[in-house]
């Protein structure tokens, strides 16, 4: 099966639980079409570049699935209908990377960054 990566932006007057609550949620919706989740994040309220709905921070998930794609159509549908959730972004990728994202590793662990010109 295919493996995708999905980052999920949701309101910033939820709750921690209720946002966690979100990724439950949608990580039942990929079981129940046929997929299964590999790893799920929390990143926690960040503040978005611009303003989405009138507001200025968001709740970050992230989730790494193996799943058919008519289970991600799925999700990503019940995604947009949702009220609580403003943003979605689904990725295709080749191979799930082992450990944390680049979100949740320390600023240490990231590795050096390229040179600017």
């Amino acid at each position: 099966m295919p493996l995708y990566e999905h980052v999920m932006i949701s309101r910033q007057d939820l709750s921690n639980a209720q946002a966690e609550g979100l990724i439950e949620h949608f990580s039942t919706v990929l079981k129940d079409n046929g997929g299964s989740v590999v790893d799920t994040e929390y990143w926690g309220i960040k503040t978005m570049a611009y303003k989405i709905n009138k507001n200025r921070k968001g709740h970050y998930a992230f989730l790494r699935s193996d799943a058919p794609s008519a289970a991600v159509h799925e999700m990503e549908r019940l995604m947009r209908l949702h009220d609580d959730v403003m943003r979605v972004l689904t990725i295709k990728v080749d191979a799930h990377k082992e450990g944390p994202s680049a979100q949740m590793q320390k600023r240490e662990e990231r590795g050096e960054r390229r040179e600017r010109h």
